[in-house]
């Protein structure tokens, strides 16, 4: 291997930067984080002709006018560590929105590679670039792509090689900010030009701190005392500009480079007729429009939640017959009424415990593969718009709406993405209700209880139901948070609406397996363990000899077995507690056991009523749960799992994010203390009304 050159890739939200970075580096990848920040920082290899290309694809971001935490690490990586490459990928169908973000690249010194992607779209839309001409005004090479299909990928390699060994022998292509703006750009510029540090780019740091960059400004004050004359001639030029021109220097500033940019779009493109009025903007005049929006949005995730039980619970049965036949195959190696504690290991703590939390594998896939479908399509961005009129009503907007979307997934990496918040207090806000929202760690309690307690009917609706009160009890959280604990102003910020794409099937496929390889994952290294320790809590201590003398049945035993054990001591102990909700110590046990995983619930249900109460006739856990416990009781189970503390995983990653205890321990006690006094209001107030019927 001859050498080595770094590539850094940048682009737009939406323009399908990661896609062509996956397609440069395919699994030659690995993830970590950025120093001192919790982006996530993903690295991908490549060799090309005997050079190795190393690719970080930065954080998405639409300037380098640095907002949020995203933001400030993509323009830091660029400015500081100097990749001999940077590949800026542009939605061709949108290039006027995405060339803001090349300007200022150029503004900086660095000639990016441009990758036109998605070309087939902008030329579906009759819209026809003239590449030569746009590579020659911008002093940039341009490469036209289609990522999904990896047209043009091999064009794109060649081009970094070729690029990377070129060095400038033109200056960038630059903007003119005009007479009055280019005289306070250069005073300022020869301030900065006598430290070295800011030597290189004084004209790109000049015209930042004009535009009032909080995050270069403050770079700057390290670097120059509070009574230095630049804080003085800044001071002045800002109001300088501001009284001839009635505007803000950062909206001058903005004004031109999209004048340039709006020149430049003329110059190199033909947009045929249809290209403003195409077929997305025919289908968003019903999926957005103010009043069927909403409805249309209802009725999509109604539609989601009745394929999972129309479509799963075939397979769910199949597989649920499956592991009752292995723990009948297992257990026949020990003699008839046997009392091992090994078979009780292997049957009741593994094969029931972990599962019957797996069995409901096919509908979670199904679920996952139907939310991708949405965000592949690129619905869920416009359901993001459609609840932005509901989220300004309560202090957020409808970008807070997408790590909310994120969290019917998991609530972990719903939380990490927040960041795209640049306001602190939205942030914060949004970490705290995330848990309201019914991840798939709560899906196998739903699909456990709904069946059992619910005619077929019925099914759909409930859960449909049981979403759309998290979705309530979120947003009304979200706006009580607002007037106490984070009150303030909330920015407003464009939400990006990406043209409608049909997506491929392989796209689906690795979104829906690398989801449910999570949640299987998941089965292995936490629903495993837990269930063994739950199991152990339910097995010992053992009542003795004297306690069993006279007993025969070994469902009776059974039960004694398990009142004398650890689990049994808990459940009584905080039954007094839980009663009122309608629980009884079994459900309580389950309940602790979900504060490591929320599947564990279910593990643990099948584990007790596996050790108690299951004989030969009994049939599965559904059917011994209709016997026990009431619907209503069923309903206020699904409620508490809904509103409760979150996992262990989410409450670090809330840590994590906000830094410091202080919120997840807020988060914890607060969830808990409104999913109890919820229930409490919803059995007390049920069983009044059914007693009265």
């Amino acid at each position: 291997m001859s050498h080595k050159i770094s590539v850094a890739v940048a682009g737009n939200p939406n323009s399908g930067k990661t896609t062509i970075f996956n397609a440069l580096t395919g699994a030659r990848q690995r993830v970590g984080n950025y120093p001192g920040v919790t982006v996530e920082k993903v690295e991908g290899y490549l060799n090309v002709d005997g050079t190795r290309l190393v690719i970080v694809d930065l954080p998405g971001t639409y300037s380098l006018t640095a907002l949020s935490e995203d933001e400030v690490v993509a323009r830091n990586f660029i400015l500081n560590e100097r990749p001999q490459v940077v590949l800026d990928v542009l939605d061709a169908s949108n290039l006027e929105r995405n060339l803001y973000l090349v300007v200022q690249l150029l503004e900086l010194g660095v000639r990016p590679v441009l990758v036109l992607n998605m070309f087939d779209l902008a030329q579906q839309h009759g819209m026809d670039v003239d590449i030569p001409r746009l590579s020659e005004l911008l002093g940039a090479p341009v490469i036209t792509t289609v990522g999904h299909k990896r047209k043009g990928i091999n064009e794109l390699k060649h081009a970094i090689l070729e690029h990377a060994g070129r060095r400038a022998d033109s200056p960038a292509t630059m903007i003119s900010y005009g007479e009055d703006l280019e005289a306070e750009i250069r005073s300022l510029q020869s301030l900065l030009d006598v430290d070295e540090h800011f030597k290189q780019h004084a004209r790109w740091f000049a015209i930042k701190l004009l535009e009032n960059d909080e995050a270069v400004i403050e770079t700057i004050r390290r670097r120059f005392s509070a009574q230095h004359e630049l804080w003085d001639k800044l001071q002045r030029s800002r109001e300088k500009l501001a009284h001839l021109y009635g505007d803000a220097p950062e909206i001058l500033i903005a004004d031109q480079r999209y004048g340039f940019i709006s020149g430049l779009v003329q110059q190199v493109t033909t947009p045929g007729v249809e290209f403003r009025h195409d077929l997305s903007d025919h289908i968003d005049a019903v999926l957005t429009h103010p009043v069927l929006g909403l409805p249309i949005f209802l009725a999509m995730m109604y539609v989601v939640f009745y394929l999972t039980f129309a479509l799963g619970q075939p397979v769910m049965n199949l597989l649920e017959h499956g592991f009752n036949l292995a723990a009948t195959v297992i257990s026949s190696f020990w003699p008839a009424g046997s009392d091992s504690l090994l078979r009780s290991l292997v049957v009741d703590g593994i094969i029931h415990g972990v599962g019957g939390v797996l069995v409901f594998l096919p509908n979670i896939v199904l679920l996952f593969f139907a939310i991708a479908i949405l965000e592949h399509t690129g619905y869920m961005a416009r359901a993001a718009f459609i609840m932005d009129r509901f989220m300004h009503k309560i202090g957020l907007h409808g970008k807070s709406f997408i790590p909310m979307l994120i969290g019917f997934g998991c609530s972990v990496p719903a939380i990490m993405a927040t960041r795209i918040l640049e306001n602190k207090r939205d942030r914060l806000t949004t970490i705290m209700v995330i848990p309201l929202i019914s991840c798939g760690a709560r899906y196998p309690i739903y699909m456990l209880l709904i069946p059992a307690f619910f005619a077929p009917k019925l099914c759909a609706p409930i859960l449909w139901l049981i979403y759309l009160i998290g979705i309530a009890l979120a947003i009304i959280a979200a706006r009580l948070l607002r007037q106490t604990l984070f009150k303030g102003d909330s920015y407003g910020m464009v939400i990006e609406l990406p043209p409608y794409r049909m997506p491929t099937l392989r796209g689906l496929l690795i979104h829906t397996w690398q989801r449910g390889w999570m949640y299987l994952r998941k089965a292995g290294t936490i629903i495993l363990p837990v269930s063994i320790i739950l199991w152990a809590m339910t097995s010992f201590p053992r009542p003795s000899t004297d306690t069993l003398a006279g007993v025969t049945d070994p469902g009776q035993r059974q039960a004694i077995g398990i009142s004398h054990s650890v689990t049994g001591k808990i459940g009584k102990g905080i039954e007094p507690v839980i009663k009122p909700l309608g629980f009884d110590w079994k459900i309580g046990t389950a309940l602790i056991g979900a504060l490591a995983a929320k599947e564990v619930f279910v593990a643990q249900m099948g584990i007790v009523y596996s050790l108690g109460e299951v004989d030969e006739q009994s049939g599965a856990l559904q059917e011994i749960l209709r016997r026990t416990y009431s619907r209503l009781t069923a309903f206020c189970i699904m409620l508490f799992c809904l509103i409760s503390s979150p996992c262990m995983a989410t409450f670090a990653v809330t840590r994590k994010e906000t830094g410091t205890w202080r919120w997840p321990i807020v988060q914890f006690l607060g969830l808990t203390v409104l999913a109890y006094t919820l229930t409490l209001i919803t059995y007390q107030v049920g069983s009044l009304v059914i007693s009265r019927s």
